[in-house]
């Protein structure tokens, strides 16, 4: 049974659909990557599974019916975000804004500031600076924090290299690849950089204008020539 699956998803802003009979799923602890260009429907394939767009098909959560349901059922289900648009509140401290991920898991704030903490440790350092001093790379590890502080099951990560200098994403990758295996987490990843993403994931999903095209592991992807060009600079 797949911790998440997602099933025959189309997405809708007003009367313009940007997704279209989309199907994903990803096992515990496993790690997958939603590859696709600029405007291909990643980020919107996440903000649905998180009740954020309008949608239509069927989301179930380690076999559980979740469809339809708000965001912030979808939050104290089990499933965490960190946004490529990162969202914080600028003003407020780095542990404020790791605090507002906590309000739906109150009693592990302890244990799950100790692992935000051990993922990250700058965050730890420069607990009492405020979000809006901080560089890209260490709002994009704020972000993630806060999502982990809500005892998550399942990770959504939306775009996490975009605009970080390749030391960061250096970092950020690690810090992705210690998720399953210190955390026991499942992890879904949107990303522009294929190579990126087959860096972290078992397998991919080709997202083009809504639609999934391809899917599998990366073996299997580079044997199609137009995909292995267009995606995986071969």
């Amino acid at each position: 049974m797949a911790m998440l699956e997602v099933k025959n998803l189309c997405a809708f802003y007003g009367k313009a659909q940007a997704l279209s009979d989309v199907s994903i799923s990803v096992e515990q602890g496993e790690t997958i990557a939603i590859v696709g260009a600029n405007g291909a429907g990643k980020s919107t394939l996440l903000d649905s599974v998180m009740g954020l767009v309008k949608n239509t098909g069927s989301i179930h959560l380690d076999g559980q019916d979740i469809t339809g349901k708000k965001t912030g059922h979808m939050v104290r289900a089990g499933i965490g975000y960190a946004p490529e648009r990162f969202n914080l509140f600028p003003h407020m401290t780095v542990r404020d804004n790791l605090m507002v991920g906590a309000y739906t898991a109150r009693t592990d704030i302890k244990k799950n500031m100790a692992a935000v903490h051990r993922l990250f440790p700058r965050l730890a350092e420069r607990e009492s600076q405020e979000t809006s001093t901080q560089s890209g790379g260490e709002r994009q590890m704020v972000s993630l924090g806060r999502a982990l502080m809500s005892s998550p099951r399942v990770l959504l990560v939306d775009e996490p290299t975009i605009g970080l200098a390749p030391k960061v994403v250096g970092e950020i990758a690690a810090v992705l690849k210690r998720l399953s295996a210190e955390l026991g987490l499942t992890v879904i990843i949107t990303e522009q950089n294929a190579n990126f993403a087959l860096s972290l994931a078992s397998r991919l999903y080709v997202l083009e204008g809504g639609h999934v095209t391809a899917t599998g592991t990366a073996d299997e992807l580079s044997k199609d020539d137009q995909l292995a060009k267009s995606y995986f600079g071969a």
